[in-house]
């Protein structure tokens, strides 16, 4: 199997190509954690990529329950057509849907099996799953037959650790956490996205994206996928690099925001430094 090296439009630190190729090798579902926006969904769909395999994505809900990923009896379609008279109803195999691990055991070839945000699921989701991830294999109590893989799949599993996830269930994977990108490999992303964006504009976003990120008291730090639709922004509506250099108090908060500042709490305490910077270049003292 080619090893993953990250993609001509994902940027993979050595770290985390190690990460992936350790988890492949040891045939332990991938567990990658990560602030949010810091490209953890995506990272199955590059290693799907990068590895020339299939990708089935499986997004978890409040409401998902672990039963959902093998698969459901459609009982109310089969009494309808039980009640219309319908001849498929002497077959129970018309009325069972497989899911997202169905399909992934079925494979003809390995694929690769996104397991997205399994936090938010409930507290025995997990749990839940540790059979037919370890064994590979479930029993369809309907019709009274085993699904076993055909070729293990490459299972990505991504958390925002919105939930602690049971020990029980760590055991069995390999973990990584994706850290925030540096400014260096920040860099190399932005390059990927925009590989004929001049040097200098991408100098001055850089410099105000790490500086907003470094504010304390920030609710919600901007992300990189943030900072690519804020570059995205500013090329649409032609921002120069002079203007994101400005350093004028009463422009203390960048061009397009919005891109970056995501609630309201952030846009207020941005205003707060604007209005501190502006009242002490009047040399303003308490009376």
């Amino acid at each position: 199997m080619r090893r993953f090296e990250g993609t001509d439009s994902y940027v993979a630190t050595a770290d985390l190509q190690v990460a992936v190729n350790a988890a492949i090798a040891l045939e332990r579902p991938l567990l990658v954690k990560g602030e949010p926006g810091t490209g953890k969904t995506i990272l199955a769909h590059e290693i799907a990529r990068g590895i020339g395999r299939d990708l089935i994505t499986w997004h978890i809900k409040s409401t998902t329950k672990a039963q959902h990923g093998l698969y459901e009896y459609d009982a109310v379609k089969r009494l309808r057509d039980g009640q219309l008279g319908d001849e498929r109803v002497h077959d129970i195999r018309n009325y069972i849907v497989p899911g997202k691990l169905w399909e992934a055991f079925t494979a003809d070839e390995a694929p690769v099996l996104l397991i997205d945000e399994i936090d938010k699921g409930d507290i025995e989701f997990p749990n839940d799953l540790l059979l037919e991830l370890d064994r590979m294999e479930f029993y369809v109590y309907e019709t009274r037959e085993t699904i076993r893989a055909r070729h293990r799949p490459i299972v990505i599993i991504t958390s925002n650790n919105e939930k602690e996830l049971p020990d029980a269930f760590l055991r069995r994977c390999f973990f990584h956490y994706i850290r925030f990108p540096d400014r260096e490999t920040m860099q190399k992303i932005v390059d990927v996205h925009f590989p004929d964006l001049k040097h200098e504009l991408v100098h001055e976003a850089l410099t105000i994206f790490f500086d907003i990120r470094d504010v304390p008291g920030l609710k919600k730090k901007p992300s990189t996928s943030e900072l690519l639709d804020w570059i995205k922004l500013l090329l649409v509506e032609d921002i120069s690099p002079e203007t994101l250099r400005t350093r004028d108090p009463a422009k203390l908060i960048p061009p397009l925001h919005g891109a970056l500042l995501k609630n309201e709490e952030d846009v207020h305490l941005f205003e707060r430094l604007a209005f501190l910077h502006r009242r002490a270049d009047r040399g303003w003292e308490p009376g």
